[in-house]
């Protein structure tokens, strides 16, 4: 009965849960009992993203970018293309940082799903605008779709290990949503956060600044490029010689 009223408070302060355990018949035990289970959640969590979804997100954004450098983005779709990609690392991004630095709750679950939507549509904004403007190979599709499972993967975690704060946005379960933002009770080592911020830095951030540049040299709007059957860019079809005379 103590841990099911305890229950009610998932993702509180040890503090809260404290004094609401002197309350309540057997107390104290089902407070140890929720604090393990609130911390064995928040280190699962952890290693998911750490070793796991975030390296894999940063390796296939640096493979994609070469990719692009490949194809000759600044030359073919131009720094629309360039603008797409930085508007979906950040889509991506602010849900895996929160994930790692702030306690998960309502709040975090509502702003992973939503980044989750908005950037999924803007997969598909980018691949039907580059693909009439560019070569977009089959490797760069196989990168695409893990830049696109990823943050599924990293949201599905998050709403699956805080499941009570899932239920609580819809109205339901016995939980009350929390949409404060507050760090982890069990902060990342500062060892952790270095490299965190270093992997997104060195393999997001930069590439795409580069990218970026190349771009804004060649073309500094953001209007769209013509199809490629309009242009005479490398990735089209080569012309035809005249033919020779009689």
């Amino acid at each position: 009965m103590a841990l099911r009223v305890l229950g009610r408070r998932p993702g509180g302060s040890p503090a809260r849960l404290a004094a609401l355990s002197r309350r309540l018949p057997g107390g104290e035990r089902a407070l140890r009992r929720e604090l393990v289970r609130q911390a064995g959640v928040d280190e699962a969590t952890r290693r998911i993203l750490l070793a796991f979804v975030l390296p894999l997100w940063t390796g296939a954004g640096l493979a994609d970018w070469w990719l692009h450098r490949r194809s000759d983005i600044e030359h073919t779709a131009g720094t629309r293309e360039s603008a797409i990609h930085a508007l979906m690392l950040a889509e991506a991004g602010v849900p895996i940082m929160l994930g790692l630095f702030c306690q998960a709750n309502a709040g975090v679950l509502a702003t992973a799903a939503a980044g989750l939507g908005v950037h999924q549509a803007t997969a598909f904004w980018d691949v039907a605008y580059a693909e009439q403007r560019r070569e977009v190979t089959p490797n760069e599709q196989h990168v695409h779709s893990l830049l696109e499972v990823v943050p599924l993967m990293a949201t599905a975690s998050l709403f699956a290990l805080h499941w009570d704060q899932a239920l609580s946005l819809v109205g339901r379960g016995p939980a009350k949503p929390s949409f404060r933002l507050r760090p982890k009770h069990r902060p990342l080592s500062r060892r952790a956060r270095f490299g965190v911020i270093a992997a997104v830095v060195l393999c997001g951030a930069l590439p795409y600044a580069e990218e970026m540049l190349r771009c804004l040299r060649v073309d500094p709007s953001l209007r769209s490029r013509p199809a490629r059957a309009e242009t005479g860019s490398r990735t089209a079809a080569p012309p035809q010689p005249p033919a020779a005379p009689a």
